[in-house]
């Protein structure tokens, strides 16, 4: 029996590390080609030899995504070079936290173009091949997956900017799927909570210090990339519109 994605081509940005990294990775034992899409070239290119190592097919694509140019640059390269786009996954994002009051106006730029730019960029560049995957695909079906945060879900103090730029990310995603829903363009939110990563890890010291303890039992990328694959292999006929994922001890 073929794999389930066998045919089909995924871009996932933000690959270099964590959720994308471990979402490529799944998503290739499925059979599908993947495009990996971040900043950082040498993490890029030991994750596409890991991945053809094991018989897969990788495309690295050193780009930053809140760039336009770059981030349609990389979907055009998708097409280009594996010859189609089925899936986009829409992963790379950033977490700066701390107050509001006297707080680093740069992080809040650096959130918006990253979180809701880069993604925008990504999702308007990729719709069209998205719908002509949809129609003339080998699984009649294409997949957006938008990854969010229980930040999307719950406003938190000290966490302002963040919440802001993930409820973005929610309605947009629901505004998508509605418009796609009968052209059968799949357009799903996966909203994670503490998962190890190295999210955090971007925080100024003097809020990593504050918010270290605030995190207890976590999940691994791995967690959330097999959600992601559970979301992309459903047939045709099943849609998961969202998905909310918490490590059992998290409360909210």
């Amino acid at each position: 029996m073929k794999p389930v994605l066998d045919g089909t081509v995924v871009l996932v940005t933000g690959a270099s590390s964590g959720i994308g990294a471990a979402a490529a990775t799944a998503l290739a034992a499925q059979g599908a080609a993947v495009a990996l899409a971040a900043r950082r070239r040498d993490r890029l290119d030991a994750l596409a030899d890991g991945i053809r190592g094991q018989g897969g097919t990788a495309l690295v694509l050193e780009c930053d995504v809140t760039d336009q140019q770059q981030a349609a640059g990389a979907v055009e390269r998708t097409v280009a070079e594996l010859g189609r786009l089925d899936t986009l996954i829409n992963n790379a994002g950033v977490m700066l936290l701390g107050p509001a009051l006297d707080a680093p106006l740069s992080e809040w730029q650096r959130m918006v173009d990253l979180n809701v730019l880069g993604l925008l960029y990504c999702a308007h560049a990729a719709l069209p091949h998205l719908l002509h995957a949809a129609g003339d695909g080998p699984r009649q079906v294409a997949d957006m997956v938008n990854v969010s945060s229980v930040a999307g879900r719950v406003a938190r103090n000290g966490s302002g900017v963040y919440n802001l730029t993930k409820h973005g990310v929610g309605a947009f995603s629901e505004s998508l799927r509605q418009e796609f829903a009968k052209r059968y363009v799949r357009v799903s939110l996966v909203e994670p909570g503490a998962t190890a990563t190295e999210l955090a890890g971007h925080n100024r010291p003097e809020v990593l210090d504050s918010i270290r303890n605030q995190f207890g039992q976590r999940m691994e990328a791995g967690d959330i990339a097999d959600a992601i694959t559970y979301i992309i292999t459903r047939p045709r006929h099943v849609a998961v519109n969202e998905m909310l994922i918490r490590p059992t001890e998290q409360e909210r």
